[in-house]
């Protein structure tokens, strides 16, 4: 674990480096001033030596002045190289996750995600800050001042030996038990981000049903977890402060009545006990930072473990050596395949069919029967468990997977805008695409119409997730998105349902006449939007229950008639839809 997030530091080694060397320099400077003061008052206040009280004067000013430069330069390099850290961080695992593929994203949940590119890079962050400052400097303080206490009095010195077992002892003890609870708290962290961002989402669904308070409760669940969660972690963190203050007053105590008694018998100076004094406190100061540090890298631990998990997890899907990088046609086959995800049972069960190049095919089934699964096997979303499928007579696991989900345009069931105009959104097909490419696009996807209508065209802002145009004005632009790329093969999964019968018509004619050696499936509930269709595969159960034209699965599958009847009789196929 160290050593992955190790790699991230990067660019910023050399200021990794020097902020430790910096705060090794501070802390030198700072274990000579108690020293050479105890020989001030010794040799020059009590003696009345104003040459050698000018002299040790001088070396004191140039002792604390290189301090607070070292002090000052190691918290700059400090800072500079733990944000950049932090960015070094996010950048890696953003970018993993661009390579995941969707079994991959299936272990993680979005708001898991989100926390782990957020708060646990930031209490990541703050442990990097303190490992190169206060790690070292801790250390660092404890050990000079330690040596400059024995060489001022071996004998006081060892008060501090009788107090560091039970300081060990309470240390370790903390850490043992506040771990485990710090770990639980990032747990919540992501089912609170998933509350608030479901609720973000839903917010019309929620005011629709007047589901404020419902949504206020699960909220003040999950936080009111997350309350009891943290106060009973600090409530064990919390002893770490009266154990140093302890620590620190049975020190003083003793060493004041130890060496009162010694300067008494003449056997210690007063400058040598105040030296001694100050050690003291440096000492135990350096130890409380140690505590402070060893909590923040309980706590760090934690999310250092579910960063490592997103930057360890391995992509299932990849290019293979070797790969192919020209997609020849869009005819696609599916031999045998059976597809489950994750560990369940499988969806899809020995599915076997073909297709032509140009041809329009259209899938329909009811809920759950396999049919967006189907479909995401072409351009290799998921990889199949059993057979093969193949693309222009090349098995898809074969293909660098740039060029073959390039080949393949996919408008999914749920449809997704990005924020920015209407040509951002639509060059999201093809980043060199022209104004003309554009508006031939939407109006080719019957977009052009209502885009015509807002005052700024196709510079019309987007708000994030299309919240600001309608369900069917989404579909079209996402349909447009789709063929500005000219695909081999565009899948268009129930991507018509909010649009009306005949928008929807007119989509289906434009693809006929002006993409015409484009393979086309288009997944549907309504069986009017496939009737016109080349061939119609009916799927039921993860199986395929028949294959033909509308007039051949009207005349011999007794699904496909079910669904007919059922839509005629409802009168589906003229009732329009939502625009």
């Amino acid at each position: 674990m160290i050593k992955k997030l190790a790699g991230c530091i990067r660019q910023y080694r050399l200021l990794t480096i020097l902020t430790p060397i910096c705060m090794i320099l501070e802390v030198v400077m700072e274990v000579l001033i108690p020293y050479y003061m105890a020989d001030l008052v010794d040799y020059g206040i009590e003696l009345g030596d104003m040459a050698y009280i000018r002299a040790v004067g001088a070396k004191l000013i140039v002792f604390a002045l290189l301090s607070l430069t070292f002090g000052i330069l190691g918290g700059l390099f400090a800072s500079r190289a733990s944000a950049g850290f932090a960015s070094n961080l996010q950048h890696d695992m953003y970018y993993r996750i661009q390579e995941f593929s969707f079994s991959n994203i299936d272990k993680f949940s979005t708001a898991g995600l989100v926390t782990r590119m957020t708060t646990d890079v930031t209490n990541v962050q703050q442990a990097f800050m303190m490992l190169t400052r206060m790690a070292f400097r801790s250390p660092c303080t404890l050990v000079f001042a330690l040596v400059m206490a024995f060489r001022r009095s071996a004998s006081l010195s060892l008060v501090f030996v009788a107090v560091l077992p039970l300081l060990a002892l309470g240390l370790g003890l903390i850490m043992t038990h506040a771990f485990p609870i710090m770990e639980k708290v990032f747990t919540i962290y992501d089912k609170l981000n998933a509350v608030v961002q479901e609720n973000l989402r839903g917010i019309r669904v929620v005011k629709a049903f007047v589901r404020e308070e419902e949504e206020k409760e699960k909220f003040q669940n999950v936080s009111g977890d997350l309350y009891r969660t943290f106060v009973s972690a600090e409530r064990i963190i919390a002893f770490n402060g009266p154990l140093m203050q302890t620590s620190m007053y049975i020190c003083m105590l003793l060493i004041s009545w130890f060496g009162a008694k010694l300067v008494v018998s003449k056997t210690m100076s007063t400058g040598e006990l105040m030296a001694v004094m100050t050690y003291v406190q440096q000492i135990l100061m350096s130890l409380m930072m140690l505590s402070m540090i060893i909590i923040m890298l309980t706590i760090a631990k934690a999310a250092a473990q579910r960063i490592c998990a997103v930057l360890d997890e391995q992509p299932d899907i990849v290019s293979p050596e070797n790969a192919v990088t020209e997609v020849p046609d869009g005819s696609v086959r599916f031999e045998g395949v059976s597809f489950g995800y994750g560990s369940n049972k499988h969806i899809l069960k020995d599915i076997t069919f073909d297709v032509a190049a140009g041809e329009t095919i259209g899938i329909i089934g009811g809920t759950g029967s396999g049919k967006s699964s189907m479909v995401q096997l072409i351009p290799r979303l998921y990889d199949v468990r059993k057979g093969s499928v193949k693309v222009g007579g090349t098995d898809v696991r074969g293909y660098d997977l740039n060029a073959l989900r390039g080949s393949v345009a996919m408008v999914l069931q749920k449809n997704v805008l990005f924020a920015g105009t209407i040509k951002e959104n639509i060059r999201w097909g093809k980043q060199d695409a022209t104004d003309e490419e554009i508006e031939r696009a939407c109006r080719l996807a019957q977009a052009d119409e209502f885009i015509q209508s807002f005052p700024e065209k196709y510079d019309t802002f987007i708000e994030q997730g299309g919240s600001n145009v309608s369900g069917g004005q989404r579909q079209r632009l996402c349909i447009a998105r789709a063929l500005i790329a000219k695909p081999k093969i565009l899948i268009l999964d129930d991507s018509t349902s909010a649009v009306d019968t005949h928008t929807e018509s007119l989509i289906r004619s434009g693809f006929a006449s002006d993409i015409p050696d484009t393979t086309i499936f288009i997944i549907a509930q309504r069986i009017s939007s496939v009737k016109d269709a080349d061939r119609i595969i009916v799927l039921d159960d993860g199986r395929i229950s028949g294959i033909g034209t509308h007039e051949e699965l009207m005349a011999d599958n007794a699904i496909y008639q079910e669904v007919y009847e059922s839509q005629t009789k409802g009168g589906d196929f003229d009732e329009p839809g939502q625009q």
